[in-house]
């Protein structure tokens, strides 16, 4: 494993330490911003067998090895009586806990947060749901099932077929939301000494996401159609085929943009023709323009018609898919990706961060832990003699399975 500085050296976070109570993406989302930016994240997971999430395969099978860098983990049953004690030791050098159990959960686990705040008055309790505080709080909630609660599903597909993002959005939009949250409530700890609730949620998030929209809707007092069968502002915002069968997507959001374009594929005629010296003008002339466009490109192979637009500045794009990740020059060169080492032994170039602060590099300082792998360490900072360590995992408490 990477050998690393334990409180993350001279990063913004560290110091902070983060007790993290989280399966699937939501909860494990917000712990790895915090891990990322310095703090010791410590897993807390079902011992002996750790957090289900990583043993879930197909699409979701990187879940564990994505969501847990920079993190330690320590195994416990929390079922067991004796877990009581072990948590008491996990919180009483906590500044954090991050939960996104289904609702009712840390309660019957002795975890909620009144009990821990009455015990542990200085933690920020970060809890994460499929909702806020409402009628529909007691319910449980998925991603895609808030996608299509909260309209992103019907904005995503073509008219009639609703389909859900390409990733799992809300989730990574909660749990984003989730740490900065956490972030005001740590400062506002500093200056009061008490920690308080931090509640985020999925719905509320699609809600959040969906604001452009909403903004729209009640100007234009409509419902605005999906994405695909959307009128756009722009007259030329669109995918074009090549000659060689690939997809390009182009985007002339200015006048100064279009003239650039005709330049670039020698449509000057185009660029002088007061029929379309305006956006308006130009979305208003589409019927025969675009057939017009449509030719020049599909006469050209892919690679001519992105350097043609990258020499004229000229946003576009061609259709990337996750493999193309992974050795984008661009993403090798911000230095966002890192050679995580995944469950199977592998390695595989993974993405941090994609922020950067010019005093700080956010770099993988910790390879993702084996279950229980920091049980004893872990235990040991918090003050626990090796002898009630054994003990705890004598009685079956703990898994450690580095002993």
């Amino acid at each position: 494993m990477m050998a690393v500085s334990e409180s993350g050296g001279n990063l913004p976070l560290a110091g902070i330490r983060v007790l993290e109570f989280t399966h699937l993406i939501a909860g494990p989302t917000a712990g790895m911003i915090l891990a990322n930016l310095g703090a010791d994240v410590i897993k807390v997971e079902p011992a002996p067998h750790g957090d289900s999430t990583r043993r879930l395969e197909g699409f979701t099978g990187g879940f564990s090895d994505f969501f847990n860098r920079n993190k330690r983990s320590i195994a416990v049953d929390l079922k067991k009586p004796e877990s009581a004690a072990v948590v008491a030791k996990l919180c009483g050098n906590a500044d954090v806990l991050i939960e996104n159990f289904s609702p009712g959960t840390m309660n019957r686990l002795g975890l909620g947060f009144e009990k821990i705040h009455a015990s542990f008055p200085r933690i920020v309790y970060c809890s994460i749901k499929g909702f806020l505080p409402g009628p529909y709080e007691n319910r449980t909630a998925l991603d895609e099932v808030v996608q299509f609660m909260g309209g992103l599903a019907y904005m995503t597909g073509p008219v009639g077929e609703p389909l859900r993002a390409g990733t799992s959005a809300v989730d990574l939009m909660g749990g984003a939301m989730a740490a900065v949250a956490t972030l005001a409530s740590l400062r506002e700890r500093d200056q009061t000494g008490v920690g308080q609730l931090v509640q985020s949620a999925l719905f509320e998030s699609v809600a959040f996401m969906m604001g452009q929209h909403m903004a729209a809707s009640a100007l234009l007092g409509t419902e605005l159609p999906p994405m695909p069968a959307r009128e756009g502002g722009w007259s030329i915002y669109r995918l074009f085929r090549s000659a060689s069968g690939q997809q390009v997507f182009i985007a002339i959001t200015s006048d100064a943009l279009w003239q650039r374009f005709c330049a670039a594929f020698g449509l000057e005629d185009l660029g002088r023709d007061a029929r379309l010296e305006t956006n308006a003008l130009r979305l208003a002339a589409r019927p025969w323009l675009l057939p017009r466009i449509e030719a020049t490109l599909e006469a050209l192979d892919a690679d001519v018609i992105m350097d043609r637009c990258e020499q004229a500045r000229i946003p576009f794009s061609g259709v990337g898919t996750v493999t193309t990740l992974f050795s984008d020059p661009q993403l090798r060169a911000s230095g966002i990706l890192s050679n995580t080492l995944m469950r199977d032994g592998s390695y595989a170039m993974l993405p941090g961060l994609p922020v950067k602060l010019s005093n700080h590099q956010f770099e993988l300082r910790r390879q993702p832990p084996k279950v229980g792998e920091h049980t004893i360490q872990i235990l040991e900072d918090a003050g626990t003699d090796r002898a009630q360590i054994g003990a705890w995992i004598d009685q079956g408490v703990l898994h450690a399975p580095l002993v």
